[in-house]
């Protein structure tokens, strides 16, 4: 074959391949429309000539561009970066390709990305929590544009939904820690301004424990960022506000960690002075000493439905269901046991 310089143009690969460019495009954009030998034969010379095909033309031929978003709060979190791995794989699958942006928790920058995503032509979006602005939202119906809430399992606008009910899923770790014994509660939450997962997990502890007589007073609910140092900054005030507390519900297994971290610090034993609960169930806490009690969330199935989801509003498939519901349990370990006898 002979060795070509500069830049590579569809035209060349067609020259290699002894085929027309219009075979070259249907093999790239319309596989099934050539013989497999066909089409293997264009991808071998592909590949020995490094060619890369425009996007923006293979958009305007096929008029779509094969595109999705994904706007997460944070890049900053394991939990975030192994769902959306799970969601490019599936997307991949499809023949689409991921665009990711964050919003940091802040309704107004993921109405400008939500935009920006837009203006790169994408087809479908998905997007984390319903805290997003209803404008956002309704520019997106306006536009016909597929979207998709993850994380949550109620939506605004009659939208669609794959994930699970916050305020359900954290009582599991508050009845594990009632059927031990436990009555001096605190909570180490995340920011819930702008954050619908974070208040629904402090909601759903707080009626739970109400529904058992069970009342606890506002300077033992702590908000915090999702950080180990504010973490352990917000253990310190709990204990000082209530030294009696003997379990902890943590929003976010990195809040858990931190509180995990600072209460060794103090010299007190996990979980025999102290109960500590998290969420999500990331890969670390089950290799911490003492191994993390927490909530699991099927963050990977969750995603998979997401993006299969999607691909199916895309490609206008009829009576998709409203709600996808994630697999949520409990998993119980080492930092969660009665309290202490005092």
């Amino acid at each position: 074959m002979k060795k070509t310089t500069g830049s590579i143009t569809i035209d060349h690969v067609a020259s290699a391949a002894k085929v027309s460019t219009a075979t070259v495009s249907r093999a790239l954009n319309r596989p099934d429309t050539v013989s497999i030998e066909l089409k293997n034969k264009i991808n071998s010379v592909i590949k020995k000539l490094g060619y890369i095909p425009n996007a923006g033309a293979r958009s305007l031929m096929l008029k779509r561009s094969g595109t999705i978003g994904a706007i997460v709060p944070t890049l900053d979190n394991a939990i975030f970066s192994q769902g959306l791995a799970e969601f490019q794989r599936q997307l991949n699958q499809s023949g689409h390709q991921l665009l990711v942006a964050s919003s940091n928790y802040d309704p107004a920058i993921e109405a400008n990305q939500i935009t920006n995503l837009l203006t790169r032509g994408v087809e479908g979006i998905a997007l984390f929590g319903v805290s997003q602005q209803r404008e956002a939202l309704r520019l997106l119906k306006t536009r016909n544009i597929p979207y998709i809430h993850v994380g949550s399992l109620s939506a605004p606008l009659n939208g669609y939904t794959s994930g699970f009910d916050n305020r359900e899923a954290i009582k599991l770790g508050v009845q594990h820690l009632l059927s031990l014994g436990h009555q001096h509660f605190g909570i180490l939450a995340g920011i819930t301004t702008h954050n619908d997962r974070a208040k629904d997990r402090v909601d759903g502890v707080l009626e739970l424990l109400a529904e058992k007589k069970i009342h606890i007073k506002d300077d033992v609910i702590i908000e915090c960022p999702y950080g180990l140092h504010e973490a352990r900054l917000g253990f310190k005030k709990l204990l000082l506000n209530n030294p009696k507390i003997t379990a902890i519900i943590c929003g976010q297994d990195v809040l858990a960690l931190g509180a995990l971290l600072e209460a060794q610090k103090q010299g007190l034993r996990i979980p025999q002075d102290l109960s500590i609960i998290g969420f999500d169930d990331l890969e670390i806490s089950r290799h911490l000493l003492p191994s993390l009690s927490t909530i699991h969330i099927d963050a990977v199935g969750m995603w998979a439905q997401a993006a299969n989801h999607l691909i199916s509003q895309i490609n206008g498939v009829d009576n998709l269901p409203r709600k996808i519901k994630a697999s949520v349990n409990l998993v119980i370990r080492e930092s969660s046991s009665s309290p202490p006898k005092r």
